[in-house]
């Protein structure tokens, strides 16, 4: 079994990654990663594909992926959220296509009252979508204020409803902007917007065919991954990822 222990799925055979350029080849070898290890989540890590090592604190490789998952969205190379477990991913610009298809999300923003209606998204996260669509891309603090979040249990349904959106593939991180003199404040935009392309080309591909493409990069990448595993990572049953292996 794939284990966060035992490194086994991170990549070892990729040369050191040392510019942003590096970074984008390996996202786009890989198909999808985490920014750090991840335990329980059998990916391979930007981190180790920098360091050639698991973290050991915040050194140098830490300080240089992290400026990347900043830099490499902002300029449309790779999307960067909360997406694996709800913790730091990307996804390369072949395999968006195919992770909007299975969400359903490669959508206009006029489609977002039709989302809420069916359950599929919460009150906080519908106003959080409008808002950016209607502001285009903004710091979290901006986007806070234009949905009037700004208290402490404000701040608490924006980090929640925010986690809905980058799951579902709706909102991308879009690099960062100073609004106080404290660490940089994250800034958002609309997935469609930032990746229109790739947007334009899930709408062509069915939900079938997004999990076969992915459960088949998963499997070139770890033959050994069995479909309950392939299923667990990507939150499909098991009958699902066995179909998507053999289509």
């Amino acid at each position: 079994m794939l284990r966060h222990t035992d490194g086994k799925h991170e990549n070892r055979s990729f040369a050191r990654i040392r510019t942003a350029v590096d970074a984008v080849r390996f996202l786009d070898t890989v198909g999808f990663c985490v920014l750090f290890p991840v335990r329980n989540v059998p990916l391979a890590s930007l981190y180790y594909a920098v360091a050639k090592h698991r973290p050991t604190g915040w050194d140098k490789y830490a300080q240089l992926i992290w400026k990347w998952k900043d830099e490499l969205p902002k300029k449309r190379r790779a999307f960067y959220g909360k997406y694996f477990k709800s913790r730091g991913s990307f996804l390369s610009l072949k395999f968006l296509p195919y992770f909007l298809a299975l969400h359903g999300t490669a959508v206009p923003a006029s489609d977002a009252e039709e989302f809420y209606k069916a359950g599929h998204i919460s009150h906080d996260a519908l106003e959080l979508w409008q808002a950016l669509a209607k502001h285009e891309p903004l710091a979290t603090l901006e986007l806070r204020h234009a949905c009037k979040m700004e208290t402490q249990a404000g701040n608490k349904r924006f980090k929640k409803a925010m986690l809905e959106l980058q799951g579902l593939l709706i909102v991308t991180h879009s690099g960062t902007e100073q609004e106080t003199d404290a660490w940089a404040s994250n800034r958002f935009d609309l997935v469609t917007r930032s990746f229109p392309v790739q947007a334009a080309q899930a709408c062509k591909i069915s939900v079938d065919d997004a999990r076969t493409a992915i459960a088949v990069k998963y499997r070139t990448l770890y033959p050994s991954a069995s479909p309950a595993q392939i299923a667990r990572l990507f939150g499909w049953t098991k009958a699902q990822a066995v179909i998507a292996l053999a289509l």
